[in-house]
């Protein structure tokens, strides 16, 4: 069984074409909107140096870049 991940929840504000764009590719990835965003925040910090590995993704899909 899956670790239960503490989240913290908040309002994020986007324009209309930005929320479409994100929408279109979350489709693409078979994602919620909210997990794709969770997906993008976590790849720029990986990309960044930030952090080595997300604790919110699967060991599946942190393996799979999906």
């Amino acid at each position: 069984m899956a670790k239960k991940v503490q989240s913290k929840s908040f309002l994020l504000r986007l324009d209309a074409d930005t929320m479409e764009k994100v929408e279109a590719w979350a489709a693409q990835e078979f994602r919620s909107v909210n997990g794709q965003i969770q997906w993008i925040i976590a790849e720029s910090l990986r990309c960044h140096g930030r952090i080595k590995n997300s604790s919110f993704l699967s060991e599946d899909e942190s393996k799979s870049g999906n």
